[in-house]
């Protein structure tokens, strides 16, 4: 009943949002700018559907203007929003499960974040959203990495005693576990915090390393390379009633449109990481390295804290983890 009620409330949305050229529009929101490499995925898909001719326009609404970051899952799921490129885990509050797409080591590299997209981990990830009426169009991880105020973290030693910022809860577990003191804050807030001696050490994204001009506070860079501990799943999503309510030629455009932005992401993905590490050095920022052995030796402290404490609090959480860890 429940899925034949919002199948026809997104017919009645589609009708209604059909224009006067008959064309239907779709609204998809997020929290970015347009120079972002997640809003030139949503455009993508948008050209690709655009240049298809088959009477369908996606109207990107970014930068906040539609939705707050965090409170885009909700109307997606109920139909009032069309698409969304969304941190998977914003929603770890109404889908406990959501969290582990952001959870410290579960993802090596970007190959690897590949090969997790197409594994039964994200399709028990994909039948949890089926149950909210949500579905991926695009799948994709961006990556991140440490910065020190004074020296290089690349191993858990590295943050004993260290005032820590830490992007996500599990890796405040993680580093709380190394021995850091956390400090909770945005990433918009780490240059001032470093700049006056409040924080010694940073974890968050490669972009928002660089756009927030990290690299003028630190004394070292560990950025992602060919293995980091911090991966955030960032798909575009996109209500399921609302694309079932489609044409097929309208949905095949979609698809199309969403496999060649998938492709896009992943290269674009990479080459963020390579870039901040230019940004960094260019600063005069020493860059470290982070080897497979440290990557284990924080896996260690992340299982009995952040793996442990997911566990503990989802249900089936062992069996979403072990699937997840299975993808090599």
């Amino acid at each position: 009943m429940k899925t034949n009620l919002l199948t026809a409330a997104a017919s009645a949305a589609l009708m209604i949002m059909a224009g006067t050229s008959g064309a239907t529009e779709l609204r998809l929101s997020h929290q970015w700018s347009n120079k972002d490499v997640r809003h030139q995925v949503a455009q993508i898909v948008a050209d690709e559907v655009a240049a298809a001719d088959v009477d369908l326009e996606i109207k990107i609404f970014g930068s906040k203007s539609l939705f707050k970051p965090r409170e885009q899952y909700k109307p997606l799921s109920r139909g009032q929003l069309d698409m969304t490129v969304f941190p998977l885990s914003y929603a770890g509050g109404q889908q406990p499960a959501y969290n582990l797409t952001l959870m410290p080591g579960l993802v090596k590299n970007h190959d690897h974040a590949a090969r997790l997209n197409q594994s039964p981990f994200m399709e028990a990830i994909q039948a949890t959203m089926a149950e909210d009426d949500v579905m991926v169009l695009v799948h994709g991880y961006l990556a991140g990495g440490f910065a020190g105020k004074d020296k290089c973290i690349t191993k858990p030693e590295d943050v004993q005693g260290l005032q820590t910022r830490a992007a996500g809860k599990a890796f405040e577990q993680m580093l709380a576990g190394a021995g850091a003191s956390i400090a909770s804050m945005a990433s918009s807030e780490i240059y001032n915090a470093m700049q006056t001696g409040v924080l010694n050490a940073a974890n968050t994204s490669s972009s928002s390393f660089v756009s927030y001009r990290i690299y003028e506070q630190v004394a070292c860079y560990t950025p992602a390379a060919d293995v980091a501990l911090w991966f955030m799943y960032q798909p575009l999503l996109m209500n399921k009633s609302t694309f079932e309510g489609l044409t097929e030629a309208q949905q095949e455009a979609l698809l199309a449109g969403a496999a060649k932005a998938e492709t896009f992401y992943l290269e674009e993905a990479k080459k963020q990481d390579a870039a901040s590490v230019e940004v960094f050095r260019d600063a005069g920022v020493e860059i470290a390295e982070m080897t497979p052995e440290d990557f284990e030796a924080w896996r260690a402290i992340a299982m009995e804290t952040s793996y442990k404490s997911f566990v503990e609090s989802v249900p089936d959480g062992q069996d979403l983890l072990d699937k997840a860890l299975a993808v090599e």
